[in-house]
């Protein structure tokens, strides 16, 4: 559903530039502002892995949704992408045949970006100081914005869509972001403590966090609490 697996350049004689295998990018090696967007291209590809990486090692509730809502964000660009049925800018015409509106690379950014949003909004609140906590919400707001605005036209720069396609795509991310994280905050989080009481959610130790204000301050205070009791047990008992 992603595109952007590997960056793989071919760059031949002439100094033009051509598919690999598998490629998904290709530029002038020659162009440094494109070598960076074509990196940047690759960031819903980062974010999925940060939600299959987060999902086995945390295994929280809120994680598993925001990514099945990610999910289903692409799965409805697929849809869009076939009813509407435009094809991609005729420069890339001949490298790919799938359709090119609207964006998925601009659509899951914006998505991403939307639901991080709202999320900083209404569901953290853990720093003691109003005035800290807001300057770091709006640092990472402007770093959420600024990252879906770079894939966005590095799509268009790189010749893979139009200047349509992405903001339709963006469109597109906006309005399902707030509609699932209204869906989460309003409908599915009060389920959240029944759903990880049932015995499948205990056995596979899916968990609920979301009453608990800072997890990672949470965490690290319990870790310590538990790691110092062990110590002065084990201490105790190389005193006998």
């Amino acid at each position: 559903m992603i595109s952007g697996f590997l960056v793989i350049i071919k760059s031949n004689l002439d100094g033009s530039s051509s598919p690999l295998n598998l490629v998904r990018v290709t530029l002038d090696l020659r162009d440094i502002i494109g070598k960076f967007l074509a990196v940047c291209s690759l960031m819903p590809l980062a974010i999925i892995t940060g939600f299959v990486t987060l999902i086995l090692f945390r295994r929280d509730l809120h994680t598993i949704t925001f990514f099945a809502g990610a999910l289903l964000n692409e799965a409805i660009n697929l849809v869009l992408k076939n009813i509407i049925a435009e094809p991609r800018p005729l420069q890339r015409g001949g490298l790919y045949t799938e359709y090119g509106m609207p964006s998925s690379h601009s659509q899951m950014m914006w998505f991403f970006a939307s639901y991080s949003i709202l999320f900083l909004i209404f569901r953290l609140h853990h720093i003691s100081s109003y005035v800290m906590e807001f300057l770091w919400k709006v640092l990472v707001a402007v770093g959420l914005i600024t990252a879906a605005i770079a894939v966005t036209y590095s799509r268009v720069y790189l010749l893979y869509h139009s200047w349509a396609q992405v903001l339709l795509g963006a469109l597109v991310g906006m309005v399902l972001g707030c509609g699932w994280f209204g869906m989460v905050h309003i409908m599915l989080t009060p389920l959240f403590p029944t759903v990880a009481s049932w015995s499948v959610c205990e056995r596979l130790m899916i968990r609920d966090t979301s009453l608990i204000p800072n997890i990672l301050w949470f965490e690290y205070t319990h870790a310590r609490t538990e790691n110092r009791a062990r110590n002065r047990k084990l201490t105790s008992i190389k005193s006998q």
